[in-house]
């Protein structure tokens, strides 16, 4: 009886707590349905009496929306199918292939984790510039070319692989490229799944980063002309609301359509790694 108690309040603890953390989302999609002002009364609402599409009709008839969110798209795909073609073949190499200083270099690679990404930034806009991409989808990109994150989740999972099977395929005269294209790819197809969520997911959200590289506004992603409209908008809780769901949505809708994908990632990382 005591077990069975322990466990009714253990749920509903969980069940109280994933209220808590949807609330906020759930009253912002609910806002985003309201007519302009209703959201500022006091106290205010918790559902649209008379719900309207009208912010949505705004957003894209008026904001360019989905001009935004089309930049967002382009630069989040892009980075994700860049950024999992040089993880991968390094994180392979780091895990499997036997070069000289491989293991300081993958120390020194580790270190760089614990300095902050805005301590690199100046340097690399200076780099961006350099190359000529300021204020373009590649200026966005090139940051998430590599990270060392990713190269750490690929060879943390890539030192699970068995030798003799790299070596058997290396006596049979295989490639070093055809053994990783064909043999390895897919091996590592659960954690690539995992970092490709990782990393379309930072680069969609991301907003600093597109905000100092990107100076022409039709190129400008969801995040960023979100904030702008804010200042333009900063009373139209409504508009603002609309503009915080069609950027939180897509993204919500892919990690639940491939979270199994990804927990079935985390979790053979965590044991084979």
């Amino acid at each position: 009886m005591n077990r069975r108690a322990s466990t009714i309040v253990v749920n509903l603890l969980l069940v109280a707590g994933a209220l808590v953390t949807a609330f906020p989302l759930l009253w912002m999609l609910s806002v985003s349905f309201m007519p302009n002002g209703v959201a500022n009364a006091y106290p205010p609402p918790l559902l649209p009496a008379h719900p309207t599409l009208e912010n949505y009709r705004q957003l894209f008839a008026n904001q360019s929306a989905g001009r935004y969110m089309l930049n967002s798209a382009i630069v989040a795909t892009l980075a994700t199918a860049i950024s999992l073609v040089f993880n991968t073949m390094a994180g392979y190499a780091f895990a499997k292939l036997r070069f000289r200083w491989r293991e300081r270099l993958f120390r020194g690679l580790l270190g760089a984790l614990v300095i902050p990404s805005q301590v690199a930034m100046i340097p690399l806009f200076a780099l961006v510039k350099e190359m000529g991409l300021v204020s373009t989808y590649g200026g966005v990109i090139v940051p998430t070319l590599a990270s060392v994150f990713g190269i750490f989740l690929v060879r943390q999972y890539a030192l699970s692989l068995p030798e003799e099977l790299l070596e058997a395929a290396r006596i049979d005269g295989a490639s070093e490229l055809r053994i990783f294209r064909s043999l390895v790819v897919p091996l590592l197809q659960p954690i690539l799944v995992t970092l490709a969520i990782l990393t379309f997911l930072a680069t969609w959200n991301d907003f600093m980063w597109p905000l100092i590289v990107i100076t022409d506004q039709k190129l400008y992603t969801l995040p960023v002309a979100l904030a702008g409209m804010s200042r333009e908008h900063v009373q139209d809780s409504e508009l603002m609301m609309a503009g915080a769901v069609i950027t939180v949505v897509p993204v919500l809708v892919l990690f639940l359509v491939l979270q199994r994908y990804y927990i079935a990632g985390i979790l053979a990382g965590s044991v084979k790694g």
